[in-house]
């Protein structure tokens, strides 16, 4: 049995308003992780992703890209125990 791997990251830059929420819960889903995404109050989009080690290593890889509006500046990503309440992938608000 593969381990589960789970993050947390905080995206910076011009992230909130250019459908990078909705991007990162598409590519979650088609990864087949947990975990969320939401804006935050100070303009930053933060996740939690958990799931096979490979399919997390792919997701922040789009998670450092973004849609095509999107401009990430910068990517900050802590290593987490995986949550075991968790179940699907979805966008908070």
């Amino acid at each position: 049995m593969e381990s589960t791997r789970a993050i947390t990251a905080t995206v910076s830059g011009r992230v909130q308003g250019v459908g990078y929420r909705y991007s990162a819960h598409r590519v979650g889903m088609q990864l087949a992780l947990e975990g969320w995404v939401r804006n935050e109050f100070d303009g930053t989009v933060r996740t939690w992703a958990q799931g096979t080690p490979d399919a997390v290593a792919r997701y922040l890889g789009f998670l450092e890209e973004g849609p095509p509006a999107a401009r990430v500046e910068s990517v900050s990503v802590t290593e987490v125990s995986p949550d075991p309440d968790l179940s699907g992938f979805r966008v908070r608000s």
